[in-house]
């Protein structure tokens, strides 16, 4: 189990915000609803979607690096 506090809590909290804004922005229904506020606290998950989008393929190494190492070197 991850600490929440510490560094790699936080990275993997970020990278599963990141992903699930992302995804949410690709279904109609969740991105009109979720992410039409772009200023305020609000808008970090639409910068977060913005993010998923635009460098998915960086995200997805660096989800799957991070599964790689919290499953075998940790």
């Amino acid at each position: 189990m991850v600490n929440a506090y510490s560094f790699d809590g936080i990275i993997i909290f970020v990278l599963l915000t990141i992903c699930t804004c992302g995804y949410m922005r690709r279904v109609p229904k969740l991105r009109e609803w979720f992410l039409s506020e772009k200023k305020g606290f609000a808008g970090i998950f639409y910068k977060a979607s913005i993010i998923g989008t635009r460098l998915s393929l960086v995200v997805a190494i660096s989800c799957a690096t991070m599964a790689f190492w919290l499953a075998f070197l940790r």
